[in-house]
């Protein structure tokens, strides 16, 4: 009769596991809890300590870290080593089940004490993990209970190999390296900081053709963005960064949006009560850069604002879904690159740039903490219509390269300008694009004037509202000018510059 061991802190699927093993005609040993909870639902079990004649001792502290457990696990396929466990009467263990004490989502607790986080190193875990990998020629480890439904297909099938085996043995050594990491960082303080990127695609080059490139995950066997890509060609080094680009965008709205994105710049961003609506605003915003862009939208994307979309050439769409109805109509273009996102998160929080020699780590910018700091430092007071439209443009403007300059009307974007040494020829690449849009727009500034020359260039192109983070020593100039203009202005206290 084959034998498996539970011992598991996180104990998700672990009764529907044991049932099924049961039923295949395993037996079972337990530790502590895990023994307790399989006796609860009327399982058959054998506690660990009494298999080795050892209690549970200092607490739990020491529960499976037994010759009897450990000789079980490391027992070479040989007559020899199985007749000296028979000999002291113990028997080869087929299967582990184990996973282990939370010690980062411990540490992740704000205040946590040095003595709680200690308590939280698993000992005993980590050695069962590493002794069923290392003997991943006769046992089989299970410790993700992700895993469980397929390891016990496995078995139920006669179907376990090697080759199974091998990769749930790899998965426990990548958990035991990556647990043993956190211990060092988190003791380390910030003395070191260790990154683990997993490689998840080759990619066919990067930037150009003579760069050789690859996606890297910070888990193995993710997915690009952590999505679904549905359908077209192969995502591209270029694609990832716009889609990126996009969705960050996309999310930082909380209505019906769509950004479009070409060569890591948005060229169009609306938000609207309906899906269809923001689409035609923000292709609105810059229809000839959008050809071969990236669309995305932070709602479903519905069947008539696909149908409104086959009719532009795009590379990808990223989006949280696709309405069954949509999904045919898009399918029509084999090579359109379809992603479907989990959910609307930018995860991890915080973003890295290489340098020469050094990487770069910052908070990622999820906007202001609040706009009710917002001022209104000029004679002239904002309409409701006017504060809408700002609020919305100073939202997009923190997602478009410095210096950047965004004109809206309502919730679109009319003109974008960005990525320029001079942020007066940013308001005038804005002033480009929006045409006679401009007129009656509002404007926002991702940083502040240190000279009233943009805000001068701003009212020649019809300006009415201006946005901006304030704190420059010629501030007052500004504030004038627009006070002889009749143009508001607002300081937000806050500077979004995106480099």
């Amino acid at each position: 009769m084959p034998k498996a061991l539970m011992s598991v802190y996180d104990k998700t699927g672990l009764v529907e596991f044991a049932r099924g093993l049961i039923d295949l005609g395993w037996e079972l040993l337990a530790s502590g809890g895990t023994a307790k909870l399989l006796q609860k639902n009327n399982l058959q079990v054998t506690e660990v300590a009494e298999y080795t004649g050892s209690p549970e001792i200092l607490g739990g502290r020491v529960k499976t870290l037994h010759p009897a457990i450990h000789g079980g696990i490391l027992a070479r396929n040989t007559q020899e080593d199985f007749d000296q466990l028979k000999s002291m009467g113990w028997s080869p263990i087929d299967l582990v089940v184990v996973n282990l004490y939370p010690f980062e989502s411990t540490i992740a607790q704000p205040n946590v004490a040095l003595a709680d986080a200690i308590e939280q190193i698993d000992i005993g875990g980590v050695a069962l993990i590493r002794a069923a990998a290392k003997n991943n020629d006769r046992v089989t480890l299970a410790c993700d209970p992700q895993d469980y439904p397929s390891i016990l297909q496995a078995f139920s099938d006669k179907a376990m190999n090697q080759a199974l085996r091998n990769k749930l043995a790899l998965k426990g050594f990548r958990l035991t390296s990556h647990y043993d990491q956190a211990i060092a960082n988190y003791l380390e303080g910030s003395e070191v900081e260790t990154l683990t990127l997993h490689p998840l695609q080759s990619l066919r080059y990067g930037e150009n053709p003579h760069q050789s490139a690859v996606l890297l995950g910070y888990r193995h066997n993710d997915t690009p963005l952590g999505g679904q890509v549905l359908q077209g060609k192969e995502l591209s080094y270029n694609n990832l960064l716009d889609l990126d680009a996009a969705w960050r965008a996309v999310v930082s709205f909380k209505k019906n949006s769509i950004v479009i994105v070409k060569h890591l710049s948005p060229c169009g961003m609306a938000s609207a009560d309906d899906q269809l609506t923001a689409y035609q605003a923000a292709l609105a915003s810059d229809p000839v850069s959008a050809f071969g862009g990236i669309i995305a939208a932070n709602r479903t994307i519905e069947k008539n604002t696909a149908e409104a979309i086959s009719d532009l050439f795009v590379e990808c769409i990223i989006a949280p879904g696709f309405d069954p109805e949509a999904l045919p109509v898009l399918a029509k273009k084999k090579n359109l690159r379809l992603i479907v996102m989990p959910n609307l998160e930018i995860e991890p929080k915080v973003e890295y740039r290489s340098i020469t020699r050094g990487i770069l780590r910052q908070d990622v910018d999820f906007g202001d903490k609040t706009q009710a700091d917002w001022k209104v430092v000029t004679e002239i007071q904002p309409t409701a219509e006017q504060m809408s439209a700002m609020k919305f443009a100073w939202t997009a403007c923190q997602h478009v390269k410095s210096n950047s300059i965004v004109f809206a009307q309502g919730e679109s974007t009319v003109g974008i300008g960005g990525g320029q040494p001079n942020r007066v020829d940013c308001v005038r690449i804005a002033k480009q694009r929006a045409g006679d849009k401009s007129e009656g727009a509002v404007m926002a500034s991702d940083a502040f004037f240190p000279f009233a020359d943009s805000v001068e260039e701003a009212a020649r192109f019809g300006i009415k509202a201006i946005v901006q983070p304030g704190g420059s020593i010629r501030d007052q100039e500004s504030i004038d000018f627009c006070n002889s203009k009749g143009i508001c202005m607002v300081f937000t206290g806050y500077r979004h510059f995106r480099h």
